[in-house]
């Protein structure tokens, strides 16, 4: 799912994708997947995202290394926090998420997926636990909406990252649990959790720290997307904070670090760098990090999402302008 490419080949990546958008050329690639069962209406939403399936190696195994121990990564660049009961809070950097999109882990019991979509800036943690058992989950190489659909490795079933749900196979329908996380900067997770864990470097040849898609967080549209654009002049790459169906847009914390509505308290924090602006994740401009609560003070699972991926998966959700 590489940006680096130019506008023309993208443009005929994109006819391409359509004129191959139908199970059967993907039947050979996917012998396991029943494309009869699915929720998708049309299967050109569906497009390769240039690699082909485990093209993005998902993380089976991550090591894990304490904070004080740690030494690559810079104080303002991206991690997913997880902070389960019974465990020692863990970081799971950008730097590799970037390349690998999904990490397969379990905490304190709990098997979980974190997972980062760099198309839509969709970072999430699933518990992989449903009513068919314990999944794994691979990046399938395809996109919907330019967002990552996912993969299980027990039925093949593809998975829209997004929302998490299964979109295609014997489990079309069945939907995994978001966990409450969040991404902030390292200096904050380090700070706050000095006895903390952060993932280890992964033993793959990949230039970890670079962001291959440059500029795209201020490109004037989402890449491979031929969908609808947001409602309200919203800019279809602003950052909005979705809770449920409901998108705040970043920019109501221009003029406020802080928003209390509809049962949650949103709170805004400087110190975050954008993953998808300079060539270097470190480098890029700070767009702050953002946690969620409710009324009792529990973190509330939630994503920091575009708002074109907001509109695509949520037409009907509503938008928190303000007044």
């Amino acid at each position: 799912m590489w940006i680096g490419r130019s506008l023309v080949s993208a443009l005929f990546g994109l006819a391409a994708n359509l004129a191959l958008a139908s199970p059967e050329f993907w039947a050979a690639e996917w012998p396991n997947t029943d494309f009869e069962q699915t929720s998708v209406a049309r299967w050109s939403d569906i497009m390769s995202g240039g690699p082909p399936k485990d093209g993005i190696p998902a993380i089976d195994k991550p090591r894990f290394v304490r904070v004080a121990d740690e030494a690559r990564i810079a104080v303002r660049e991206p991690v997913i926090t997880v902070e389960i009961e019974g465990a020692r809070p863990r970081a799971y950097p950008i730097r590799y998420l970037t390349w690998h999109e999904i990490v397969n882990d379990q905490i304190a019991g709990i098997p979980v997926a974190v997972t980062f979509c760099p198309l839509c800036n969709s970072g999430i943690v699933f518990d992989r636990r449903t009513p068919a058992g314990t999944l794994s989950f691979g990046v399938s190489g395809k996109l919907r909406y330019s967002d990552m659909i996912m993969y299980d490795r027990e039925t093949e079933s593809w998975w829209q990252q997004a929302i998490g749900e299964a979109i295609v196979g014997d489990l079309t329908g069945t939907e995994l649990t978001a966990l409450p996380a969040w991404m902030e900067s390292w200096q904050d997770f380090s700070t706050r959790n000095p006895d903390g864990l952060v993932m280890a470097e992964p033993a793959f040849n990949r230039d970890y720290g670079r962001n291959p898609y440059r500029g795209y967080d201020t490109s004037a549209r989402p890449f491979l997307y031929s969908g609808e654009m947001p409602p309200h002049g919203i800019h279809p790459l602003m950052r909005v904070v979705r809770v449920g169906d409901r998108a705040w847009p970043l920019s109501r914390f221009e003029t406020q670090d802080q928003i209390a509505e509809a049962g949650v308290t949103i709170s805004w924090r400087a110190g975050q760098a954008s993953a998808l602006d300079t060539g270097r994740i470190a480098k890029g401009r700070d767009v702050g990090s953002i946690r969620v609560r409710d009324a009792r003070g529990r973190d509330v699972a939630h994503d920091v999402m575009f708002a074109f991926a907001f509109h695509a998966f949520w037409p009907d959700g509503q938008w928190m302008r303000g007044r």
